[in-house]
């Protein structure tokens, strides 16, 4: 089975990803590695033992470096240090309810870090390649039935969102002011959605919680039943960013710009939808859905509009949303039960991904 879907664009290339001992950065370390990149990451300790950076056991496998992307100087001499190809920044405060406990981290972390990443590749001539991965939540909701695009307006009412929708502004600026010459790096900004799979344990995100909950034998309580979130397996938006650093290292400054990474917009579920489906394998979780008052903002209804993915960088979802939560829900099996190297068994979920048909 193949895992390469990118013209064989990574093997050799030195690939730097900030946040790599986090959920979606450790799973792309993992991919990458086996794609034979010579993977290195610039991030904070993980957070616990049971983190997908640990369990895996990336650290004896990657260029692993401790650092925090706060400090300038010290990310902007690992990346001279180590001259990479091209460049991921997946380091973030990620969570909307720990914005609103440490706003001022939030915004140092996700606007400074920003700020600091682009610094750093823009003193180093090696760097092809520089993608910024935000999220959904950068766009101003307005929470009516409609998929935002591209090119829709930055915005953000709680601290996480607002920080996401700064990000994106500076990426575009540094585009236009710093990296508009063919000398330059091609860089670009990737939004996602609402990313799941094995090896997630933040706290307050619902299937890190159900998960949790059954391992403990404890109800989960479950805040925005009716909310919908464009739920994807955290592979799908992960061949989307390798894609686009597949466009933007072989066709250019053309493949700049901002690029959203979601379910088809008339495949999204709510909370409540995603409960029930993930009780089908395993119903033992118990859940309640109290009223809640004086709840924190979050977003009740989000789409993305991928028609710019899938007609310029011919990318597309390749799982529905039963396999999307079967897969997920794999994940966690594998590291609850199985005695095999979990390692060896992402890379079996890799590969599994990679040889669907979309």
């Amino acid at each position: 089975m193949s895992l390469d879907l990118f013209q064989n664009i990574y093997q050799g290339k030195k690939v730097l990803i900030t946040g790599h001992t986090g959920f979606k950065g450790s799973w792309m370390a993992i991919w990458l590695k086996e794609l034979g990149a010579e993977v290195y990451g610039y991030a904070l300790e993980p957070y616990t033992q049971k983190d997908n950076f640990v369990t895996t056991h990336l650290k004896n496998k990657i260029n692993h470096r401790i650092g925090d992307v706060r400090h300038k100087e010290d990310l902007a001499q690992y990346v001279q240090q180590i001259k990479p190809d091209i460049a991921f920044h997946l380091a973030a405060q990620p969570l909307v309810i720990e914005s609103y406990h440490q706003p001022h981290y939030n915004f140092e972390t996700n606007l400074m870090g920003t700020v600091n990443f682009f610094e750093a590749v823009r003193s180093c001539s090696s760097v092809k390649v520089a993608i910024n991965v935000t999220t959904d939540k950068c766009y101003q909701n307005i929470e009516q039935n409609i998929a935002y695009k591209e090119d829709d307006k930055m915005g953000g009412d709680d601290p996480y969102s607002a920080s996401k929708g700064c990000s994106e502004l500076i990426t575009h600026s540094y585009e236009v002011s710093f990296f508009n010459s063919e000398n330059t790096a091609h860089i670009a900004s990737a939004r996602a959605g609402n990313v799941i799979g094995g090896g997630d344990l933040a706290d307050n995100r619902i299937i890190p919680d159900l998960m949790s909950g059954y391992e403990n034998n404890e109800t989960t309580i479950i805040r925005n039943a009716q909310s919908v979130r464009p739920w994807q397996f955290v592979l799908e938006p992960l061949y989307g960013y390798l894609k686009l650093g597949e466009k933007l290292f072989t066709e250019g400054k053309i493949f700049s710009g901002g690029w959203n990474f979601g379910p088809y917009p008339d495949k999204t579920y709510s909370v409540a939808d995603m409960v029930t489906e993930v009780k089908k394998w395993i119903p033992e979780i118990k859940v309640e859905t109290p009223e809640l008052n004086n709840k924190l903002h979050e977003a009740k209804l989000l789409q993305l509009s991928i028609d710019k993915a899938i007609q310029k960088l011919g990318w597309k979802p390749k799982l529905n949303f039963e396999q999307t939560i079967k897969f997920t829900i794999q994940g966690y099996q594998d590291e609850l039960s199985s005695q095999q190297d979990i390692y060896d068994l992402r890379v079996k979920q890799i590969k599994a991904y990679c040889n669907k048909n979309s």
